[in-house]
């Protein structure tokens, strides 16, 4: 199994730098790859890409979806995996990935906790165990078998937001989705950078459009209204709800 990991980036440096050598660091002894498809970072993120030893690939679109799309095109691996820059996936992932797909599972996940003592946010981590798809979303960090991914036409890229929850919703409709009982550990910024009530109430909002079948860029209109610090709607931009 050739695992390639990949990660969407738009200025990343610092999360990056702690993450490239953890994932290098507890992926040895396996077979593997680590894709940056970065949106022109202006802060030095492709410098931090090469200077890991990790392969760039430019995107010049500042859309997720386009960026995960462009790293699975790169990639050589019969099994993705899309990680986001601000998550960190347990030491065992690759171990985990490799067992779970000898198993027979084609798609999966994990669980995850903030790196917050938040009372709430240790409410809103404790669901992320539960299939709902309002419970699922890209801070989990998600693999899959390429075959499948390609089947499934990657991610659309019509949705500028919930580009994951759409392709989980198509997904499984012919796969089951796998939650892995290990917590991936997911940064709080945006709940530091806002309140915890305002960030519920922009996700609960954004994914009830979703299930009308709002058009992408009026949810993404509507979400980055509710956010009221500029560094959390510039950060938005590169990042799921969760």
């Amino acid at each position: 199994m050739l695992l390639s990991i990949i990660i969407p980036t738009l200025n990343e440096t610092e999360h990056l730098c702690r993450l490239l050598p953890y994932l290098r660091a507890n992926a040895q002894g396996y077979d593997f790859e680590i894709l940056v498809a970065d949106a022109m970072s202006t802060d030095g993120t492709p410098e931090i890409v090469l200077e890991q030893g990790a392969h760039l690939v430019p995107c010049q679109l500042r859309n997720r979806a386009a960026q995960m799309n462009a790293g699975a095109r790169a990639a050589r691996g019969d099994v993705l995996y899309f990680v986001h820059a601000d998550t960190v996936p347990p030491p065992s992932f690759a171990r985990d990935i490799e067992a779970e797909i000898a198993a027979g599972t084609v798609m999966g996940c994990y669980r995850y906790r903030f790196d917050s003592p938040s009372r709430l946010l240790r409410i809103n981590a404790y669901f992320t165990r539960f299939q709902y798809l309002w419970c699922q979303g890209g801070d989990k960090t998600f693999f899959i078998l390429r075959s499948a991914f390609e089947q499934m036409g990657g991610y659309n890229e019509r949705f500028v937001v919930m580009e994951e929850y759409d392709f989980l919703r198509r997904a499984k409709k012919h796969y089951p989705l796998r939650i892995l009982p290990k917590d991936a550990l997911v940064s709080a910024r945006k709940y530091e950078h806002n309140s915890w009530l305002r960030v519920q109430l922009a996700n609960a909002g954004a994914f009830t459009l979703f299930r009308l079948g709002t058009e992408p860029a009026r949810i993404k209109r509507f979400y980055y209204a509710c956010l009221k610090h500029p560094k959390a709607a510039a950060e938005a931009s590169s990042s799921n709800i969760s």
